[in-house]
């Protein structure tokens, strides 16, 4: 989701020398350990302090990227995952927002980096080798970090988790990662995070039948759309609007409608504001998933799930559309979105426990991956009252890395209570916004979304 304009990057103008290492804890010059040519010195968003240092290029897939290192740097590298994902190619500008919505590491002392992917598209694996790469960048052209976190929001913390469960000192002959930040994670794997967006198409289709429209030719709703339909988001928003007025408050629309949203809102679990927003995912990421990741057939499925929270659920029940996960697709898809639960460094995650587009449900769900795959020992999860999906609020963030820091380099792994008494002491310098919940502990994923077969 985004909420900061996308500003253009300045024109380059110069290639930067290599760094020594000076002053930011490298014990000497960096070891040329990346191919990939150094990247061009560019200015700096406005949201970063005037005497950052921006560094921005286009690696050798193609995938933008933008660095920014503080002139009081600590030595600590956030290595930051994106979320989304967009599905058109990727541009300059994406990382230019991801700066500037988290200019907050920078002005805490920490350097980040940033890439946009080498390509739009719900492709977990590929994203994490973008982010990986971009590593081997700044550790060649920038500085040898003391420690590198790896940070992934919303989408980008599957990325995150793919990549820190790929890349080990087993695999690459280093530590790449100390540690990982994952913040309103979209968490659980691809084939469980989506599977209401599933429901939701059926019973979006089964309240409104607009979405095919019954002159139109039908297809599988768990497509999302056939690989040759080119629907816009604007026509589809047009044919909600029709449905359901989202577009009106819920006092303008006629009762009929409102009696639909309010369905959704008790059967799927979300509220009016994220119905467009889901249905959209469901629509277009769907067809991306389909058509370009699974060989032409649907991963998600909804043979076996029981929907309450109607007016009428036997009628519903009986009137949805069924479909059946195509077994070759859900594996290939699982394969490359779905964690193993096998990270070898210390994970800490944070959500707004009212999250509407990444449930905290979902939390309990990767908790049980992590300790079905041996690393449960190694995740510490945390939730608070207040925030936004995009964005919590600036002093969250220092006072997760400050916990996560000192879990990895003093061994004091951290507890959702200690987090959330240390957290008042950055507001002194952040700002209000503190609103760690240390007690709560999220519901079984099932208890949202039904659980159904599975290939």
């Amino acid at each position: 989701m985004k909420h900061f304009q996308r500003a253009r990057l300045a024109a380059p103008i110069a290639i930067v020398a290599l760094f020594t290492g000076c002053g930011d804890g490298s014990d000497g010059p960096i070891v040329a350990d990346s191919t990939e040519a150094a990247p061009r010195s560019v200015a700096c968003p406005a949201a970063v302090p005037s005497t950052t240092t921006c560094l921005a290029g286009v690696d050798s897939k193609g995938a933008y990227y933008l660095i920014a290192k503080p002139a009081d740097w600590n030595g600590r590298l956030v290595l930051h995952a994106h979320g989304g994902p967009d599905l058109s190619a990727p541009t300059a500008d994406r990382a230019v927002e991801d700066l500037t919505r988290w200019s907050i590491m920078v002005k805490a002392g920490y350097a980040w980096a940033g890439s946009t992917f080498r390509q739009g598209g719900v492709e977990v694996r590929a994203a994490a080798e973008d982010t990986e790469r971009l590593r081997g960048i700044f550790r060649t052209h920038v500085a040898k970090p003391v420690r590198t976190i790896l940070h992934g929001q919303s989408w980008g913390a599957g990325v995150a988790v793919k990549a820190a469960e790929m890349f080990t000192a087993q695999t690459v002959g280093e530590v790449p990662y100390d540690g990982v930040l994952l913040t309103s994670g979209v968490l659980g794997g691809g084939t469980r995070a989506y599977d209401f967006r599933t429901d939701l198409r059926v019973v979006y289709q089964y309240l409104c039948n607009n979405h095919p429209r019954p002159t139109e030719t039908p297809y599988p709703l768990n497509l999302g759309l056939p690989a040759t339909a080119t629907m816009t988001q604007a026509e589809l928003t047009a044919r909600t609007n029709e449905c359901l007025a989202l577009d009106k408050p819920a006092a303008q629309r006629t009762a009929a409608q409102q009696a639909k949203v309010q369905t959704i809102e008790n059967v799927i679990k979300i509220p009016a504001s994220a119905i467009q927003a889901h249905l959209n995912w469901g629509t277009f990421h769907f067809q991306d998933i389909s058509a370009k990741r699974t060989g032409g057939a649907s991963p998600f499925g909804n043979t076996g799930a029981i929907y309450t929270g109607s007016s009428d659920d036997a009628a519903l029940n009986a009137g949805v559309l069924r479909y059946r996960a195509d077994p070759t697709a859900y594996q290939r898809f699982a394969t490359d979105t779905d964690p193993t639960g096998r990270i070898p460094v210390p994970v800490l995650s944070a959500k707004w426990i009212s999250d509407p587009t990444a449930f905290a449900e979902l939390d309990a769900r990767f908790r049980a991956v992590m300790d079905a795959g041996g690393s449960g020992d190694r995740l510490v999860q945390t939730f608070t009252t207040n925030g936004t999906h995009s964005f919590i609020s600036d002093p969250t963030y220092p006072t997760l890395m400050t916990a996560l820091l000192q879990w990895v380099e003093q061994g004091a792994k951290p507890t959702a209570a200690g987090v959330a008494a240390a957290c008042p002491t950055f507001e002194a310098k952040y700002g209000a916004g503190c609103s760690f919940a240390p007690a709560f502990t999220p519901a079984a994923l099932e208890t949202r979304v039904p659980a159904r077969e599975r290939p």
